[in-house]
């Protein structure tokens, strides 16, 4: 795989899977540079020191990709002064919800039925999918904010791995950084440190047992399977890179070269 440029990374107590992509590599040579594009976690629960750390950053915008639902369990994100925030939801609050609601509190029998057998894998594949297809304006709303002015960008959903790691996919697919790349910067999720906390409402021993955690990893991983379904799903239904962020994002030649210009060193 290629050798990504390390950025400093701080320890941030109540942010999870906060990084900065800067130092990826284009397929042209160029790289993404440091201190415009960041990746995180959801910010409700930022403490003094986070919050101070994320104001040092210079952000212009937030971009955050939960729904409703999410926003209600985890919280609204902390005010940075001068930041605009966007929320974007790129899922459903219906989607799911009941599904959600039956992991945090189902018994064994129940997340066995819903979850095993690869089932688990197979939901989050088809989301991978689903958000492909579906939330092009949404998608294209995000590129032209980032060509236009809204860099230094934060993007963030629940816990950075999913919603958040598609958006940075597609922003990266759109400059030329290599795929292999973009596949290495969306699994550096799974880092223990960096992992969403997985709440359930269970208090009995068996709510977190090795059965169930067993049965929950795959929602809560970032697999290559689930960023290679995205990749297939634009392949699939445009016919390449290119042809899905003209014909479907409706982002022209001239859009992706401003783009290059704010993101690339």
């Amino acid at each position: 795989m290629t050798q990504q440029i390390p950025s400093t990374e701080p320890e941030l107590a109540g942010v999870r899977n906060f990084r900065d992509v800067g130092g990826l590599p284009t397929e042209d040579g160029r790289r993404v540079r440091h201190g415009v594009l960041f990746r995180s976690g959801h910010l409700a629960h930022a403490t003094a020191e986070d919050t101070a750390f994320l104001s040092s950053l210079g952000l212009h915008t937030i971009f955050d990709f939960r729904n409703a639902a999410d926003q209600l369990l985890e919280g609204q994100d902390v005010e940075l002064p001068g930041v605009r925030n966007v929320n974007l939801p790129l899922s459903d609050p219906a989607d799911g919800a009941e599904f959600w609601k039956m992991v945090r509190d189902g018994d064994l029998d129940q997340l066995r039925g819903l979850l095993a057998g690869g089932q688990a894998e197979n939901r989050m594949i088809d989301s991978y999918r689903l958000i492909v297809k579906e939330r092009n304006a949404e998608h294209a709303r995000v590129l032209r904010a980032l060509a236009e002015d809204s860099v230094p960008a934060l993007m963030h959903c629940a816990a950075g791995k999913d919603r958040a790691g598609l958006s940075i996919a597609v922003t990266l697919l759109a400059v030329g950084v290599e795929r292999e790349a973009i596949l290495g910067d969306y699994l550096e999720s799974n880092a223990l440190h960096r992992r969403y906390k997985v709440h359930r409402s269970g208090s009995s021993a068996s709510a977190y047992s090795p059965e169930v955690m067993e049965l929950l990893s795959p929602l809560f991983d970032a697999r290559a399977a689930y960023l290679e379904a995205a990749f297939e799903t634009i392949e699939g239904t445009w016919g390449g890179v290119d042809a899905y962020l003209e014909r479907g994002l409706r982002v022209t030649p001239e859009l992706r070269e401003q783009l290059r210009e704010r993101l690339l060193g």
